[in-house]
This record gives structure tokens, sequence and C-alpha cells, in this order.
């Protein structure tokens, strides 16, 4: 009985200095106001955005170390803006349908696959990856409050667009994108030169990852499945006749410059309701437009936060 009890003990001391090691070799890197960043939280992040983006494993692990980072500092500004004014911990109805969405991007066949990718990469838990979506949601609701009455869509212009489509078997591109700008000090042709050679050296999901000024930048420049019938003629005529990993000549939109690579070609058979045609093509643009002002909003509300790094 006396050697059990002293088996148990031992064992209680041992898993008491495990942890106690483990605690002692988390160090803070960076301080977002009073909020931390550990080493450890960037070590569950890296894992994370490998989960979303594999060939990230091919990265320099400064690079990655730097992607987690900044997509910490980046989540955190979001959630303390959007604590101003609602309960981050209220349930959103939409979660699950951004989880879908962000699966089938991915090319997960189910949630269990993901949840199960999550697992062997030993980063968050669904329930964690959940409380992400959760800020994004809110975030998306923030920006579209603040800037509603800017978002000024051409109904009519899509309208005759969708009034040209035709019931035929249709082309769909999955598409991804490095969408970029250049800095007031930079040449936009040095910048270029720059995010190709990053192509040719660690390939063109790894360089969104870093580039990227998107949304998809995390996802490693996914778009998703795209109509070739919905695409604008500007982008249409530099993807058109693109082959399967092939990327395209850098395009001007507004104030950006993007690139877009072909990953999939795929042929339906398309039997279009104009009506549904048409509320997804004002949605897109609407997310276009939105996600442009996310990105003015963000690099304004940054500077209020004091951001310290180690």
């Amino acid at each position: 009985m006396k050697k059990k009890f002293n088996l148990i003990w031992i064992i209680i001391l041992f898993q008491f200095l495990i942890i106690n090691s483990s605690i002692a070799n988390i160090k803070i890197v960076t301080y977002v106001d009073e909020e931390i960043i550990t080493n450890y939280d960037i070590l569950k992040e890296e894992r994370y955005l490998k989960v979303l983006n594999p060939g990230l494993t091919n990265l320099k692990q400064e690079q990655l170390s730097e992607l987690a980072k900044q997509s910490l500092i980046k989540e955190i500004i979001k959630k303390k803006e959007i604590q101003k004014i609602i309960d981050i911990k209220n349930e959103n109805p939409f979660v699950n349908e951004y989880l879908e969405n962000l699966l089938t991007k991915l090319q997960y066949k189910d949630e269990k696959s993901f949840n199960n990718a999550l697992l062997a990469n030993q980063t968050y838990t669904i329930q964690e990856i959940k409380s992400k979506i959760r800020i994004e949601l809110y975030w998306n609701e923030l920006i579209f409050t603040k800037y509603n009455h800017l978002l000024n869509i051409d109904e009519k212009k899509l309208s005759k667009k969708v009034e040209n489509l035709r019931n035929k078997k249709a082309r769909e591109f999955f598409l991804s994108e490095i969408v970029f700008k250049k800095k007031d000090d930079e040449k936009i042709e040095d910048l270029i030169s720059k995010i190709k050679r990053s192509i040719n050296e660690i390939g063109f999901n790894n360089t969104a990852n870093i580039f990227s000024i998107s949304e998809s930048a995390k996802l490693g420049g996914k778009v998703g499945w795209i109509k070739e019938d919905t695409l604008s003629k500007k982008i249409y005529e530099k993807i058109n006749k693109l082959e399967i990993n092939e990327y395209s000549e850098v395009l001007k939109l507004e104030n950006n410059f993007i690139i877009l690579k072909v990953d999939e070609i795929r042929f339906i058979e398309s039997d279009i309701d104009k009506k549904k045609e048409l509320q997804k093509l004002i949605q897109i643009e609407r997310n276009k437009k939105l996600e442009k002002f996310s990105r003015i909003y963000f690099s304004k509300t940054k500077t209020n936060y004091l951001i310290n790094e180690k």
C-alpha cells in the first residue's frame, strides 16, 4: 500500500515538473496595449496557418513566426474594436455557414476531417476556430455599419451582365490571388519583381501569405470557385487562356494591384436562375468594397494601439 502511495506521488511530481518546465519556456513576445502574445500563442497560430496553407512548411521559420505574430496582432485589434460596441461572446448565427464556406475553399469534405487536421497539427480546437470566426463576423458587421452608406453598387450594370447569361456547360475557375499595394517610398516595378521572385522561390500561395493585403492572404490567397461568366472583362481577359497552375500578369484594380492564379478548372451543367445570379454578383461586388473599407479602417485604428514587439 505504501509503495502504491509513493508511486502516485512520484507520478504527480513528474507531471508537476513537466508543466512547470513548459511554463518556464513561455515568453512574452509582443504586447498589444495590455494584452500579451507569447511564443506559445505564436506556435499555435503557426500550426493553424499551416492547416490553412500546408505549403507554409516550406517557409523559413522566422518568416512563419512573423506571419503568425502579425495575424494575432490583427485579431487582437479587431477584437478590441468590436468589444467597444458588443459582447464578443454573443453567439452569431452565421458561424457554421462561414465555417462551411471555409471548408469548401480549403477543400475539406466536412467538419470532422478539418477537426482531424487541427488535432493532428496540435493547434486550436474546433471551438477556438469558431471563436476566431465570430470575431471576423462581428468585424464585418462593424465595417458594414460604418460604410454601408458608401456601398454604391451599379445593379443595372450587373443586371445587363446576368441577362447575357445562357444555359450551357459553364467553365469555373478555382482562383487564388495576391492583392498588393506599393508604399509611398517604393517603386511598383521593384515590388512586382520582389513578388515574382518570391513566387518562383516559395510558390504562389506562400507569397500570398507574405505580400497580399487581402483577407484571403491567410488562406494562401485562395478565393474559391468562380464562374467565368461572372468575372469582369478585365479579369477574364487576364486568365482566360491560363492553364492550371499558371498565374496572370499584374492587373491594376483601383489603387491596388492583383495577380491571379488558376488552381483548377472544371465544367458544370449550368441551369441559370437569373435572379439568384444577380444576387450573387451584387454580394461579390459588395464584399469587394467592404474588404477595401475593412483595410482602410483597420489601418486607421491600428495607430490607436501601443504595439510593443520584443
